[in-house]
């Protein structure tokens, strides 16, 4: 038995070892690929990770699962963006505003939502994101309504009088986005190692026997959900410097809350890599999506472009994401109930059995 325990020692430091060497690999990384839009679908990636991590401390952790999120994500881009555009504030403190305006938000959310278990909470949350979703589509005179903000420039990053980075490219916002990203993953680390992650997870397993041990309910639920509401407002915040747009229909819509979700889903809820194996596959499938790239492989491989499924799959695959998604959503459902990281893990604990039963 202490021969069959060593080697699981000796791996201890492994997951460690694999994220210092990952991260270092993806610092570097510009400086061997220099393609924008490569490193334009890599940018996304790191802001999929962030949002599903951020997601992740309140659905994951503590079982509350909210499909609301675009309040907040949609509260970070359009305040981070109408105090630089119209205020001349820099979004590195423009942000702190809109992620504390977040947490206020969050707050007084759950005053109201927490209140609510199951189905009941799941779609208040969604009714309150279309609610905030509605205020800013009217505001026309703070928010510009439905024509959204255009962002006219990100002011140039200084100490001093050194300039850091111009924005003028893709690189400085993939290395905002992998360090965001990688701080994402260290909180939901410190968080799932933490007492306040096991006072989270006593909620998330059973709330009347967390209660009856002296948890208080309301106080822990919104601590989490503030911890998310910061981050993925954060992640907002981001995504409206990168883009350089916001409107509601791009930031503030239930298919942003949806994808949110969709990431922890795919990958493995309450788990720290489960929101980056679900963003590795949600990614780049809506990109090879978008772009075509799927048909295009059907009709490398001989499908006809000129048949009628061809001239289907040419016309309509691009916009079909959506329906893909509910798919692979119910696919995961069925077969990895527990997302992708769930179902290699119960693989490879089936073949180490095997192995030492052999």
């Amino acid at each position: 038995m202490l021969r069959a325990r060593k080697p699981a020692r000796g791996l201890a430091a492994l997951p460690l070892v694999l994220a210092v060497v990952a991260t270092i690999l993806l610092c570097l990384f510009p400086a061997v690929v220099s393609s924008p839009y490569t490193l334009h679908v890599m940018i996304l990636i790191f802001l999929s990770v962030v949002q599903g991590e951020s997601w992740n401390v309140l659905g994951g952790y503590t079982g509350q699962y909210s499909v609301g999120h675009a309040a907040y994500f949609g509260m970070g881009a359009y305040v981070t963006i109408m105090l630089l555009q119209f205020k001349g504030i820099a979004p590195w403190y423009g942000m702190w505003a809109a992620v504390a305006a977040a947490i206020v938000l969050g707050l007084v959310i759950g005053s109201i939502t927490f209140r609510l278990r199951g189905p009941y909470f799941v779609l208040a949350s969604i009714a309150v994101a279309e609610i905030i979703r509605l205020v800013t589509l009217n505001w026309k005179e703070v928010t510009n309504g439905a024509e959204g903000i255009l962002l006219s420039g990100v002011p140039p990053l200084k100490i001093g009088e050194t300039v850091i980075t111009d924005w003028s490219s893709k690189v400085p916002f993939y290395y905002a986005g992998l360090a965001l990203a990688v701080l994402t993953i260290l909180v939901n680390y410190a968080v799932q190692h933490s007492k306040l992650g096991y006072y989270f997870q006593a909620i998330r397993e059973d709330q009347d026997a967390a209660h009856s041990l002296g948890i208080p309910l309301a106080r822990y639920k919104n601590i989490a959900l503030a911890i998310s509401a910061f981050f993925t407002a954060w992640s907002g915040a981001f995504y409206g410097l990168y883009v350089g747009f916001v409107d509601p229909s791009t930031v503030q819509t239930v298919e942003v809350s949806v994808s949110i979700v969709l990431i922890c889903i795919i990958g493995g809820i309450g788990t720290i890599l489960g929101p980056v194996v679900g963003s590795l596959v949600l990614v780049p499938l809506a990109e090879a999506l978008r772009s075509n790239l799927i048909a295009d492989g059907l009709f490398a491989l001989g499908l006809d472009p000129t048949s009628r499924t061809g001239l289907f799959l040419k016309e309509n695959l691009a916009h079909a994401h959506v329906l893909i998604y509910g798919i692979l959503v119910v696919v995961v459902i069925l077969f990895m109930p527990d997302g992708v990281l769930g179902y290699v893990k119960a693989v490879t604990r089936k073949r180490a059995t095997r192995t030492e039963a052999a």
